[in-house]
């Protein structure tokens, strides 16, 4: 579920990141470098600071996320000690 959730914040940070970028592509071509050179600067700051910055609102899902991952236990963890052993002894020993 927190797949999704980036998802949709990272197409809502897209939205004002690819205009930007987009006018600085424009500015470039003109001939215009320091303007063009801020725009595309400013986008991609805007993508890279969503993606690593931690916001208020997203301290829940990171609480949510730990805990999460400290209950649920991997099944390949288990070491042989926790498992039933069954002591199957030959026919001939049997007798």
């Amino acid at each position: 579920m927190a797949g999704i959730i980036d998802t949709i914040k990272l197409a809502g940070t897209l939205v004002f990141a690819l205009p930007a970028a987009m006018a600085g592509i424009q500015f470039l071509i003109d001939g215009n470098t320091l303007v063009g050179a801020t725009l595309l600067t400013l986008a991609v700051l805007l993508v890279v600071v969503q993606h690593w910055l931690t916001m208020p609102s997203d301290i829940p899902e990171l609480a949510v996320k730990r805990v999460v991952g400290s209950i649920a236990s991997d099944p390949e963890a288990e070491s042989d000690d926790d498992r039933d052993v069954v002591d199957v002894t030959p026919e001939d020993e049997r007798r």
